[in-house]
């Protein structure tokens, strides 16, 4: 049997050893409830307050403007409906983009079934938005602009800092959703100028089920969540103490290696490319050249191929992989993302590959992965 080798980083990632170990000695050691007055909820709320610095620092931001969520959707579902619900005296007016994740934009859905109005910006071939555009779009209602850091299946970079600048005298509030560039970028949402980012843990090496809202200072918070009076009465709910400071230990890991890391993961699509052009195999980068992308995300069109065959061929030699497209009822539907890039008509909706790379993946690896990969794809090509 062949090695498996994983190469869907951007859908999650393995907990790291020392992370999973700090998780275990947390939940043996830290029995408490963050929320109680003595000695063992003390000890609780320490470590909930250890982690929430880390996690703070890791975005130059203050320990107060962290929300602990449940993960990345969470964290956007508060961002997003939060600022709507709260500003809503303000106006009703939201601008968005169409290759968001689906938890910023069936949220977006809904709030459009309740009265407000939202503007989905279309976006060029290589997934990027413009300050234009954004410009354009804005009204003197505009209560919240929310636009993704870099996207989770083409990589793509939007010019963030740049909108924040444009948002610093307006009344709408900017948002971001950072779950794919976080811990893989550096983030400082002082310079970026916005007043809301989205993380979460599992896509740094963290345990599923924990990510944060990073919500500016000075911010009215409408929860949506009801319950007790945790994080400030922005979320409530008993707080996830092992999983909390298993991720603060997975953002320090993360931060260490970050740099190491961009230059890795360049180098990594530099070997698939090699071994593809040495296969002669037909491909091309989604993103043309030039484009800043997240250097772990590496979208990939392979002419003549079906998604469906390509993807279980691939599984079959032991590569997991993932494309944009969703499964509904048994078949896949195309990408929202490469929908919004090229149209509808498109071949690339239904012959383009993710590969995304991560923590424990060697030169070795994406070689054997790469050659595996040229295999499948000239036998499955039409």
């Amino acid at each position: 049997m062949k090695t498996p080798i994983y190469l869907d980083h951007a859908a999650t990632t393995p907990i790291r050893p020392e992370v999973a170990e700090t998780y275990m000695k947390t939940m043996q050691t830290v029995p408490g409830n963050p929320s109680s007055v003595h000695s063992h909820g003390r000890a609780a709320r320490k470590s909930v307050d250890d982690a929430r610095q880390q996690l703070a620092r890791s975005i130059h931001a203050e320990a107060s403007e962290i929300i602990l969520t449940s993960g990345g959707t969470e964290a956007d579902n508060l961002a997003v409906t939060g600022t709507a619900m709260s500003r809503r005296h303000l106006g009703k007016h939201i601008i968005t983009t169409k290759i968001e994740h689906h938890a910023v934009l069936t949220t977006c859905e809904a709030l459009e079934k309740s009265g407000f109005d939202v503007t989905y910006l279309p976006v060029d071939r290589n997934g990027q938005v413009t300050v234009q555009q954004v410009t354009e779009a804005l009204r003197e209602d505009t209560i919240l602009v929310t636009i993704m850091y870099g996207n989770n299946e083409v990589g793509t970079i939007q010019p963030i800092k740049e909108i924040g600048e444009l948002l610093s005298d307006h009344q709408a509030l900017f948002h971001t959703d950072a779950v794919q560039a976080y811990g893989v970028l550096p983030i400082n949402v002082n310079e970026l100028q916005v007043d809301l980012l989205s993380v979460s843990s599992h896509k740094v090496n963290g345990p599923k089920g924990v990510g944060f809202l990073y919500q500016r200072k000075g911010i009215d918070s409408f929860p949506i969540i009801h319950g007790g009076s945790q994080e400030r009465k922005r979320r409530a709910g008993t707080e996830n103490v092992p999983a909390i400071v298993a991720f603060a230990k997975a953002v320090q890991l993360s931060a260490d290696v970050q740099l190491e890391n961009v230059m890795r993961y360049k180098y990594y699509q530099t070997i698939m490319k090699k071994a593809f052009q040495q296969s002669e195999v037909e491909y091309e980068p989604t993103i043309e050249e030039g484009t800043p992308v997240l250097p772990h995300i590496f979208n990939v069109y392979f002419p003549g191929t079906d998604i469906e065959s390509l993807l279980v061929n691939l599984d079959l030699e032991g590569i997991s992989v993932s494309s944009g497209s969703a499964c509904t009822a048994g078949s896949l539907d195309p990408s929202h993302v490469l929908l919004a890039m090229f149209g509808k008509k498109s071949p690339r909706l239904r012959s383009s590959v993710r590969f995304s790379f991560g923590y424990g993946l060697s030169e070795e690896d994406v070689q054997q992965a790469a050659e595996r990969i040229a295999l499948v794809v000239k036998r499955t090509m039409k």
